[in-house]
């Protein structure tokens, strides 16, 4: 699922790629997050990285999600934990998959704006791009079990707006 360059959904999607790199990179450096952010910001967003064009990101959505999801974490995890499936834990996930899902969650609790079905074909789709295997299912069960649980309504809509 491609939107055209330069829309909105396009950039945005920009944003969502860039965040799950942003943070995998701040984890595997050490590095914190505003130095990382600032590097993404100068260097990477809008430009070709390891010879793919991924187009504008919508900055501001950016720094939004890897500043929500590094503040929000200790709310976010407990949450991805208590929606795996029995026999499987946390730690057992994936560092990039952890990643996708954390961000997933993070624009469910924080941004109301969009849709349950738009957060699960994004991360899914950004899932897509990193694995190959059943990653792209697991992601799109914790993230629907989520927007369920943490929305109330199947439509995607949050539960006071019914």
């Amino acid at each position: 699922m491609s939107a055209p360059p330069g829309t909105r959904a396009a950039r945005r999607r920009a944003a969502r790629l860039a965040a799950v790199q942003a943070l995998y990179q701040a984890e595997m450096t050490g590095a914190a997050p505003e130095v990382v952010i600032a590097e993404f910001r100068a260097h990477r967003l809008g430009r070709e990285i390891d010879g793919e064009d991924y187009g504008e990101a919508d900055a501001a959505m950016f720094v939004e999600l890897v500043k929500g999801v590094v503040a929000r974490r200790a709310e976010i995890d407990p949450l991805i934990a208590d929606s795996l499936a029995r026999g499987w834990s946390f730690d057992r996930i994936e560092r990039l998959a952890r990643l996708v899902l954390e961000l997933g969650v993070f624009e469910l609790l924080a941004k109301a704006d969009v849709p349950i079905a738009v957060v699960i074909d994004e991360y899914v789709d950004l899932t897509h791009a990193f694995f190959a295997g059943q990653e792209p299912r697991f992601v799109h069960g914790v993230l629907d079990r989520l927007g369920k649980r943490l929305r109330g309504a199947p439509g995607g809509q949050p539960a006071q707006a019914r």
